[in-house]
This record gives C-alpha cells, sequence and structure tokens, in this order.
C-alpha cells in the first residue's frame, strides 16, 4: 500500500527532529516545520484509504477534519483533540515564517505529534492491515 509506505517513510524522516535543539537557525527551523507537514500530510491521507478500504464510504470525498473525526469513531486514533490540534498546526504552516508559529509547531511536534503519529502507525500495524 504506497500511502502506508509514504507515511513510514515521513515518520522515519520525522524523528529526525530530535536531533536539533534551540536556539534554530532559519534554515533548520524551516526543514523541521516540512518534515511535520509532510508527515501530518501522509497520516491523514493513510487514514482516509484505509477507511475507504474498511467500507467507510463516507471518508471517500472527506476533509483532513472529517477524516480525523471519522478515524477516531472507528477508533484508530485515539485523541481526538490532539489531532485537530495537529491539523491547526498543519493550516499554521504557511506562517512559518513567523518564528514564534514555528517554534511552536516543532515544540508541539516533539511533545505531542511525534508520539501521536507513532501510535497510529502502531495501531494500523496491528489492527487496520
Amino acid at each position: 500500500m504506497k500511502k502506508y509506505e509514504n507515511f513510514c517513510a515521513a515518520l522515519n524522516n520525522l524523528k529526525d527532529i530530535y536531533k536539533y535543539s534551540e536556539p534554530y537557525n532559519n534554515v533548520i527551523i524551516t526543514g523541521l516545520v516540512g518534515l511535520y507537514s509532510i508527515c501530518f500530510e501522509q497520516s491523514w491521507k493513510l487514514m482516509k484509504e484505509i477507511l475507504e478500504n474498511h467500507g467507510y464510504e463516507s471518508a471517500a470525498t472527506g476533509s483532513p477534519k472529517f477524516i480525523i473525526k471519522t478515524a477516531y469513531q472507528a477508533s484508530m486514533i485515539f485523541d481526538e483533540s490532539i489531532w485537530l490540534a495537529a491539523l491547526q498546526a498543519r493550516n499554521n504552516v504557511s506562517h512559518s515564517y513567523n518564528s514564534e508559529i514555528a517554534l511552536d509547531i516543532v515544540r508541539q511536534t516533539k511533545e505531542q505529534f511525534y508520539n501521536l503519529f507513532c501510535e497510529l502507525k502502531k495501531n494500523i500495524d496491528e489492527n487496520w492491515l
């Protein structure tokens, strides 16, 4: 499954976020935010595909927010509020020229979002493939 492979590759790349610490230079922080953005995109697209494959017809045209809510109802993910925070961070990526926003995305990724993606992978591996 290509979307699963893409997600796993993005997640593997995202772990590099822990190799860096503040103060970040502009290039590093831009790269770290980019790693987060790619991993988030791959995660919701993977959820969408798996939901469709398991008969959730409404997932076929769903937005990221709808997919997150459906994945939560299907017990694919376990903390809807953190996933919605991750979506908000993804929506803020376009404003990451603002150093406060960029730093917040990196901090949240290190503190919550990386583990969230790992939890998704584990649940998919154990229950959905």
